[in-house]
């Protein structure tokens, strides 16, 4: 009886540990999001889109979520008359993603088999 209470005690750590992520990257749209800009050093707003496989008011609505928070910059700008959105991860973004992923490894890590 007593180990099964510890492990319980242990695995509700490890549960409590999973919940601390960062909750703006941790949803699924913006994770896939930060993912594709950490791969690369900017993306244009047609690419995000062909990436994520979003809508373009969702991706938009993301990206300003994002952008609100810090992680990601949006520069808007003409190439001729056609509207152009690039964006693009600060550094303020990539440590959040590396934190993120760092922290979701060990929770991962630390839960029993």
């Amino acid at each position: 009886m007593v180990a099964e209470a510890e492990l319980s005690g242990a695995l509700a750590d490890e549960l409590r540990e999973l919940a601390g992520v960062d909750r703006v990257i941790h949803e699924p749209a913006r994770l896939m999001i930060v993912a594709a800009l950490y791969a690369a050093e900017s993306a244009d707003f047609r690419y995000l889109l062909h990436a994520t496989n979003l809508t373009k008011g969702n991706l938009s609505a993301h990206l300003a979520r994002l952008e609100e928070v810090g992680y990601v910059a949006i520069e808007k700008t003409f190439r001729g008359k056609v509207p152009q959105t690039t964006c693009r991860l600060t550094e303020s973004g990539r440590a959040a993603f590396r934190a993120y992923r760092a922290h979701l490894k060990r929770a991962v890590d630390s839960m029993p088999e």
